[in-house]
C-alpha cells in the first residue's frame, strides 16, 4: 500500500458486511446524509484526507478485513461519495472479488447518475460486476429530488435517475429504488415512490433515517 493510502479507510464493515469507501466526491448533496454531521461510522472516519490511492491499495485493504471477517457474504461500495464517480476503480476491485472471491455477492449503494457523469452508457458494463443495486429514487417527482438530493445537475437528474433504474432491471441486475422517510427535511411521499418503482420493474425499500445514518 503505498503512504498516501496507509491512514485512509477504504474499506469497513458494518452489520456483518464489507463496505468499500472509494471517495468523498458527490454530485447530490442529500439533506438526509449522514455527512453532514459526522466523520464517523461504527468508529471508522469515512472523510478521505486524499483521493491519492489506487485500486490495488483498496484491495490490501480488502484482503486485510476479509482475513477479519472470513464469514462476510457481501461487499458494498459504499461511503461517503457516489463509488461510480470512480466507475474504473470500481470494476478493477469489484473484478478481483469476483475473480478469488466468487461466492460473495457485490452490492453498489448509487444515486443512479452515473450515465449522466460519465457521459456514457455504463450499464452493461455494471452488469458484469454488480449482483444487486441499490439506487437512491430518493423523490416522487423532480420537484421533491431536487428538494432532498440537492443534485448538481437539476434539469436532468431526476429523469436520469429513473432511467438508470429502469436500465438496471433490464441488464437482469436485482435493482432496488430506495427513498429515505422519517427526516422532516426530505418530505417523499413513500406511496407514490412506490408506484414508480413497480412502474420500472424495481424493488422498493423504504429506509429509514437515522440521525448516525444506519
Amino acid at each position: 500500500m503505498n503512504g498516501t493510502a496507509e491512514n485512509l479507510n477504504l474499506v469497513y464493515t458494518l452489520e456483518g458486511k464489507i463496505y468499500i469507501n472509494l471517495t468523498n466526491k458527490c454530485t447530490n448533496r442529500c439533506v438526509f446524509c449522514i455527512r453532514n454531521s459526522s466523520d464517523i461510522i461504527e468508529g471508522k472516519n469515512l472523510w478521505l484526507s486524499n483521493e491519492k490511492f489506487s485500486a490495488d491499495d483498496v484491495i490490501s485493504q480488502f484482503e486485510h478485513v476479509l482475513s477479519e471477517n472470513k464469514t462476510a457474504k457481501e461487499v458494498v461500495f459504499c461511503g461517503f461519495g457516489e463509488p461510480l464517480i470512480k466507475f474504473d476503480m470500481f470494476c478493477e476491485v469489484s473484478a478481483y472479488i469476483k475473480k478469488n472471491y466468487p461466492d460473495i455477492k457485490i452490492r453498489v449503494n448509487t444515486n443512479g447518475q452515473a450515465n449522466l457523469i460519465h457521459k456514457k452508457d455504463i450499464i452493461p458494463e455494471l452488469s458484469k460486476h454488480a449482483d444487486a443495486v441499490s439506487i437512491s429514487l430518493n423523490g416522487e417527482n423532480k420537484e421533491v429530488y431536487n428538494t432532498v438530493s440537492q443534485p448538481a445537475d437539476k434539469e436532468n437528474s431526476y429523469k436520469a435517475v429513473k432511467d438508470f433504474i429502469k436500465e438496471c432491471v433490464e441488464k437482469k441486475i436485482n435493482t432496488t429504488a430506495t427513498v429515505v422517510s422519517g427526516c422532516d427535511k426530505a418530505p417523499v411521499n413513500t406511496e407514490e415512490c412506490k408506484k414508480i418503482a413497480d412502474s420500472l420493474g424495481a424493488a422498493f425499500r423504504v429506509r429509514e433515517w437515522l440521525p448516525k445514518g444506519y
